[in-house]
């Protein structure tokens, strides 16, 4: 029978169903929820009767409206039902549960569900997630709008369609959603960091899992330590190497350090050699020092090419680089010899040579330098990077002013490095 118009879930809970003769036979505790197309439908009620609980199938229910719900079946025809973990049901599974608004990049709890009627179907069709939803639970809603307009004000709708709503409890994903979860994947990082915060560590883990692995690297970055080292260590280590192989070395040598010394070892193992070789030189220096602040990716050339040259060798270098801002000037042994800043790049004569344009006098600090010194010739010489050599004057990283900032933190927001 169709959904005469539409109607809230709370409006029918508790509501009698009544068989062909006018009879009750028990009230609505739940319904249950099957794919559908275009949108999840409705597959039975769940009534109950003296504790005891009963399906009343959609093919067996004559009238379905807020107002009457009556079955075309007598009571002893109804089939007994035992909860199961297979069915989705409105009230046990979607009712007060956190669900990401995709539209709004947030994290909101579903306090009512909408259902309208299609064709011979009623389908679930938004989920309310305001202060209306609330007040409709308890029976109050008129009385809410009522005291609104006295203080003249309005009670907003506040639905989310639920083709624009992502669940976070792994289960839910049993409805086919016409958004895929890879949507959130296109969020901003910190959009997706602020999200993961907001819920249990369980939907937390389960919402990351779903991520493309570029947008979990970022997203990743953008977490508290804490939540950081949680998620990759609950994580399958197969997945959480592939993650760790996409954050900047120095990003990744911070999480390595707070996982478990076994998980540690069994990501490193599974990451590209050449990268985990750099993550096992990182968390060999002091986290306080420019050692421990340092990654290895920079752009250096040797002294003898030309401008020319160099434009057309750093498009292709740059652009699998997150970030550049400086031309490093480096010999045969890759001994420093001096920097040229992007502007200085492209303003230089094509013909002219790195060693006659760049700026020789650099100034430098080792590995071993703390980094309360690091950043403070980064903001006396107002430097975006400050390189990182050796005692022969070896170019082995350089810090940027990014990684700086993280001295500017609270202490409980400071990622703490441990060698593993």
């Amino acid at each position: 029978m169709p959904l005469f118009g539409e109607l809230f879930v709370s409006e029918i809970l508790k509501k009698p169903v009544f068989d062909p003769k006018g009879e009750e036979f028990g009230k609505v505790r739940d319904i249950i929820v099957i794919k559908g197309q275009p949108l999840p439908r409705v597959s039975a009620l769940v009534i109950e009767k003296k504790k005891a609980q009963y399906i009343l199938k959609w093919g067996d229910i004559a009238i379905f409206n807020k107002r009457i719900i009556s079955a075309k079946i007598y009571a002893e025809r109804l089939e007994q039902y035992g909860p199961s973990e297979d069915n989705l049901l409105i009230v046990r599974d979607i009712f007060d549960k956190q669900i990401v608004d995709v539209n709004g990049a947030k994290v909101v709890r579903v306090n009512d569900v909408k259902l309208e009627g299609l064709d011979s179907d009623a389908c679930l069709i938004a989920v309310d997630v305001g202060m209306r939803g609330i007040l409709r639970r308890f029976g109050v809603e008129r009385n809410g709008e009522n005291l609104a307009r006295i203080f003249g004000k309005t009670l907003t709708h506040n639905l989310i369609s639920w083709n624009y709503i992502q669940p976070l409890e792994p289960r839910l994903t049993s409805i086919s959603l016409t958004v895929p979860r890879q949507i959130i994947s296109q969020l901003h990082p910190a959009d997706i960091a602020e999200i993961i915060s907001n819920v249990s560590p369980k939907e937390g883990i389960a919402l990351f899992e779903g991520l493309e692995p570029n947008a979990a690297a970022e997203a990743l970055h953008e977490l508290r330590p804490d939540v950081q080292v949680e998620i990759i260590d609950k994580m399958d280590k197969k997945h959480a190497s592939g993650i760790i192989e996409r954050m900047p070395p120095d990003e990744a040598a911070d999480i390595i350090s707070g996982l478990p010394t076994e998980k540690a070892q069994e990501i490193l193992g599974l990451i590209e050699k050449e990268e985990a070789e750099y993550i096992n030189e990182l968390l060999g220096h002091e986290e306080d020092t420019a050692g421990g602040l340092m990654i290895n990716e920079f752009i250096a050339y040797h002294p003898h090419i030309t401008i020319s040259e160099a434009i057309e060798r750093f498009k292709k270098d740059a652009a699998t680089m997150d970030e550049v801002y400086y031309i490093y000037v480096t010999d045969e042994q890759e001994k420093l010899q001096g920097s040229l800043s992007l502007r200085e790049l492209l303003l230089s004569p094509p013909e002219a040579k790195l060693s006659n344009v760049m700026e020789a006098k650099l100034k430098t600090v080792t590995p071993e330098t703390d980094e309360k010194i690091v950043a403070g010739i980064i903001s006396k010489y107002n430097l975006l990077a400050v390189p990182v050599v050796d005692k022969d004057n070896a170019l082995l990283g350089i810090v940027t002013v990014d990684d700086i900032v993280d001295l500017l933190l609270p202490p409980a927001s400071r990622k703490k490095r441990r060698k593993v």
